[in-house]
């Protein structure tokens, strides 16, 4: 499958198709906390404003977009540059098949290239899995090198009851007293990492 699927950088043009790979997230799952499936110009705006700072990839075969994965701030103020915090969504039917493995070793690439130090991941946690919420995204980020940092209890609210959320990180830098000034992605050209993915 890899020689067939291709990591490149989104565009907003991407959106629609990236949003009926989003949509089910929503509407069957407590792995976004979101209700409503947001409207195509939101999806569209909300992967500008990434891009405008931070990677948003889609992994393609023959025009064919099987997941998505990016970054984003992970808190507004400046101290917090060198840290993000990283989302990946997949086609139900590319779960397991090393595809998400894949998409998070090119944002990782990036997000070095763009001297990030931390990578976190917020996840939906059930105390006890149900039909809407497994333990699996807690596992694949662990599986990736993530470490369990904090859990909050009964934060989200959804399907009519109470889940878990946690936060993971995975550190990628050297934490030195002058740390190297972040590169936002626009700045980049990711051309050749992406080819060797």
């Amino acid at each position: 499958m890899n020689e067939q699927v291709k990591i490149r950088v989104a565009t907003q043009e991407d959106a629609a198709k990236l949003l009926e790979i989003y949509a089910p997230y929503v509407q069957k799952t407590a792995i976004t906390f979101e209700y409503q499936v947001p409207g195509l110009t939101e999806f569209r705006d909300r992967i500008g404003k990434t891009l405008a700072r931070y990677p948003y990839l889609v992994a393609e075969r023959e025009g064919d977009l099987l997941g998505y994965a990016y970054t984003g701030p992970f808190k507004e103020r400046a101290a917090y540059d060198w840290s993000v915090e990283v989302s990946i969504y997949l086609k139900e039917t590319m779960r397991g098949k090393g595809l998400g493995a894949r998409l998070y070793r090119a944002i990782e690439q990036i997000s070095g290239s763009q001297n990030i130090l931390n990578l976190n991941a917020c996840i939906g946690y059930p105390e006890t899995e149900d039909q809407y919420l497994t333990r699996n995204s807690a596992l694949f980020h662990s599986h990736l090198g993530y470490r369990m940092v904090g859990e909050f209890y009964k934060c989200g609210y959804k399907f009519g009851r109470w889940y878990n959320m946690v936060w993971m990180e995975k550190h990628i830098g050297e934490h030195g007293a002058a740390p190297a000034p972040v590169i936002w992605f626009p700045e980049l050209d990711v051309t050749e990492l992406l080819a060797d993915l």
